[in-house]
C-alpha cells in the first residue's frame, strides 16, 4: 500500500466536523498524515477543536496550520509542502468521503502507473427528490461532471513539486484546480479517474449567491492569459453565456445612452431588446427549477444583474492579469 496524506483547507465551517467524521469512519488503510489548513485571516484559538474531536485515533497524526486568508490555492500549498507522503489527497471541508473510501483510495493509488500524476475521485451531489432542484442546487450538481476538481483529488507529491503547486493568484475556489491539472498534464504526467466516491452536499446559500459567483470571470481572464484562448477546450470546461452577457450588457447600456440624448424610439427598441434577452435568460433558469415565488423572484432580479456583473469582473480580470507570467516564474 502506498502511503498518503490528506490535506483539507478550511474556514472552520460547520461542515468540517462531518467531513472529518466521515474520514475517521472510512474503512481501509489510514492516512499517514492529515493536515488541516485554517485559511481565515485571523483564526480563533480553539475554533477547530470540535472538528478535531471526531477524528478519534487519527487525531495524533493530524496537524493544524494557518495560511492567513490567502485563499484555497495558497492553503493547499501550505498543506502539501508540510507532508512527507508520496501522495497527497486534497479534500474540501464540506465533503463527506464514502464508508469504504480508504479502501477504494488504496486501490486507486496502487493501480496508478509511474507516469500518473493524479487520480480523481468520483463526486456525488445529492439533490432533493421531492421537488425540482433550484438554480443553486443544479449548479452544485455540476461538480459531479467536472474535471479535476479538488473536492477529492489525489496528486503525486513529485508532480506537485515539479509544477510548483497551486497558483496562488486564484484567490477563490474556482479554476485553480483546472489550472494545476493543465500544468501537470503539460509536464507529461497523466491524470486518471479513480473509483472512490465522495459525497458533496449542497451548501445553504442566500438569493445573491449566483451574483457573487460572477467574480469567477476574473479567474477566467487569468486562465486565458496563462493557457491561451482555447483553454476552455483544454480544460473541457463549459463556456457558459459570457458572450450573451456582453451583448445584453451592451444593449442595456445603449438603451440608457440613447434615452439620455432623447433618441426615444431607438432607446425604446434597445430597451425592448434588453427586456427580451433578460427574459430569455431568466426563463432558462426558472424553467427547470421549482418555480416557487422566492425562486422566480430571485431568478428575475439576478438575471438582470448577472450580465453586467460578469462583464465587469472579466474586464477587471483582464486588466489585473494582463502581464501574468506562468506560476513557476511568478512564485520565484
Amino acid at each position: 500500500m502506498t502511503d498518503y496524506a490528506v490535506v483539507i483547507p478550511t474556514l472552520a465551517r460547520d461542515t468540517l466536523a462531518d467531513c472529518l467524521a466521515a474520514l475517521a469512519a472510512a474503512t481501509g488503510p489510514r492516512p499517514r498524515e492529515i493536515v488541516l489548513v485554517d485559511d481565515r485571516p485571523e483564526p480563533e484559538l480553539g475554533a477547530l477543536e470540535h472538528g478535531l474531536a471526531v477524528l478519534g485515533d487519527l487525531r495524533g497524526s493530524t496537524t493544524v496550520l494557518t495560511s492567513a486568508g490567502r485563499g484555497p490555492a495558497a492553503a493547499r500549498n501550505t498543506g502539501w509542502r508540510a507532508v512527507t507522503s508520496p501522495w497527497v489527497v486534497f479534500l474540501d471541508d464540506d465533503v463527506q468521503v464514502g464508508p469504504h473510501w480508504c479502501d477504494q483510495l488504496a486501490r486507486d493509488l496502487t493501480e496508478a502507473t509511474p507516469d500518473t500524476g493524479a487520480v480523481q475521485g468520483v463526486i456525488a451531489v445529492p439533490l432533493p427528490g421531492e421537488r425540482r432542484a433550484t438554480d443553486w442546487e443544479r449548479g452544485t450538481a455540476g461538480l459531479a461532471r467536472a474535471r479535476w476538481i479538488t473536492a477529492d483529488m489525489a496528486y503525486r507529491t513529485d508532480a506537485l513539486k515539479q509544477v510548483g503547486g497551486f497558483d496562488e493568484r486564484f484567490r477563490r475556489a474556482f479554476r485553480e484546480d483546472a489550472d494545476i491539472a493543465l500544468r501537470v498534464l503539460n509536464a507529461d504526467w497523466r491524470i486518471r479517474q479513480g473509483r472512490r466516491t465522495t459525497r458533496h452536499p449542497v451548501r445553504p446559500a442566500d438569493r445573491w449567491v449566483s451574483l457573487r459567483a460572477q467574480r469567477g470571470n476574473a479567474d477566467d481572464a487569468l486562465m486565458r492569459q496563462l493557457h491561451g484562448a482555447d483553454w476552455w477546450e483544454k480544460a473541457v470546461a463549459p463556456r457558459g453565456r459570457f458572450r450573451a452577457h456582453v451583448a445584453l450588457t451592451a444593449t442595456g447600456a445603449a438603451a440608457c445612452a440613447l434615452a439620455a440624448v432623447r433618441h426615444r424610439r431607438a432607446a425604446a427598441a434597445a430597451a425592448l431588446g434588453w427586456l427580451a434577452g433578460t427574459g430569455e435568460f431568466a426563463w432558462t433558469r426558472i424553467a427547470p427549477g421549482p418555480r416557487t415565488r422566492h425562486e422566480v423572484a430571485t431568478m428575475v432580479v439576478t438575471s438582470a444583474l448577472i450580465p453586467p456583473a460578469a462583464v465587469w469582473h472579466r474586464l477587471n480580470g483582464r486588466l489585473r492579469h494582463r502581464g501574468a507570467r506562468p506560476w513557476a516564474e511568478a512564485a520565484r
